[in-house]
This record gives structure tokens, sequence and C-alpha cells, in this order.
């Protein structure tokens, strides 16, 4: 995995919010799933992580944004964390598998991934964390890898156009728009590598030598 992505483990990162404005609308949900290579050398996802959050104090909702995904922040049954502890629990598992993996830092792989990381920057801001295991603004985007894979840029057309089921009940959940978006970004990836190990296997038949 280190030398596939030049020492950066992909972990794929959803992030449900209050609002689009990083620095003022709550972080409501947030989801990782860590990605890891088989011996075969194709990627496949590991469970999700995930954990509700706790709207910062002084935090905005806009009730559109709650109206799509469905969050009703006050719900007593929630469980959900303050925001730093809510980023402990998400980033202990993801340094565990950077040294797992040998690499050196994780990078976030999200769909639209812009908004994802700059939500995830604002908390670490907010927090004073210390110890993301991310890189601050490199990222993989299922958007483009989307579009250029699948000729589709919305998650749920190009999950559907890579062969899988979509479910639009579950949507806008951060655990079920991970573990797609995951399943999208690993079958981009290992379509690549099937197509590059056909494209070695035929220059290798073409230089080989005649057999007579």
């Amino acid at each position: 995995m280190a030398e596939r992505f030049r020492g950066f483990l992909p972990v794929v990162v959803d992030i449900e919010t209050g609002g689009f404005d990083p620095e003022r609308h709550a972080m409501l949900e947030i989801a990782a799933v860590v990605l890891r290579m088989g011996e075969d050398g194709f990627i496949y996802p590991e469970p999700v992580v995930s954990t509700h959050v706790e709207p910062f104090e002084g935090s905005l909702l806009d009730p559109r944004s709650l109206e799509v995904t469905g969050i009703d922040p006050g719900h007593p049954f929630r469980a959900a964390l303050p925001e730093r502890e809510a980023l402990d629990h998400i980033f202990r598992p993801v340094r565990q598998a950077v040294r797992d993996a040998g690499c050196q830092r994780a990078i976030l792989v999200g769909h639209n991934a812009a908004f994802d990381i700059a939500v995830l920057n604002a908390a670490i801001r907010r927090t004073q964390h210390r110890k993301s295991p991310f890189h601050p603004f490199s990222c993989f985007d299922t958007v483009t890898l989307g579009g250029l894979a699948y000729g589709q840029t919305v998650l749920s057309r190009a999950v559907e156009a890579s062969g899988r089921r979509w479910d639009a009940r579950e949507a806008h959940a951060a655990v079920y728009d991970a573990e797609r978006t995951a399943e999208l970004f690993c079958d981009v990836v290992n379509r690549w590598k099937q197509m590059d190990d056909l494209w070695r296997q035929h220059l290798g038949a073409e230089t080989a030598p005649s057999a007579t």
C-alpha cells in the first residue's frame, strides 16, 4: 500500500453537517473506512468506524440541511460525542492502520472531498487537536474518479454505473455514504490495476522471443 500511494494510506471519510460553512455549521456525523491491500495487489474496505457528534458551542444548524440528512441533533438516543472525543474515536484506528501499512500519513478519500477535508480541518482547529493522521490538504475525490471511470459524478449514479446497488433511503447518512464511497474508490483503483495487468501481459507477449 505504501508503494502504491507514495507513502499514503487512503481512508474514506464522510461527514454530515448542519450546513455548508465548516467554520459556523456543526459537524453532526463522521464515518471513516480504512482501505487495505491484499496479497494480490487489490484494495478492499475495512469495517466502518463512526460516531454521532455533538454540535459545538455557538454552532449553527440549517433546517434545510437537517431535512436532507434526517438528523435530529437533539434526539436522546444519538449517543453523540463532543467534537474532540469524536475526532479521537476516528483518529485512533486510522493512526494504527497507517502504522500497520508502513505508511507515513493517511490521505482523505471523499465524494466532494474538498468539503469533507474543510470540515475536518475546521474541527481540528477548534479542538486544537495535535495528532491528526491525515494530510492537511491532499485528498482523493471520487467525483473526479467516478467521472473518469464511469462517466458519472453524482455518488448514487457512479455507484450504480459501477454495477453496485444504491439505496436512496439510506443515503445522506455518514456510515452509508462512506461505505459506498469506499466501494467506488476500490472499484476504480482495482479496475485500473486489472487494465494495467492486462496491458503488461500484452507487452510481454509482444516482446517474448519466438519459439521458432
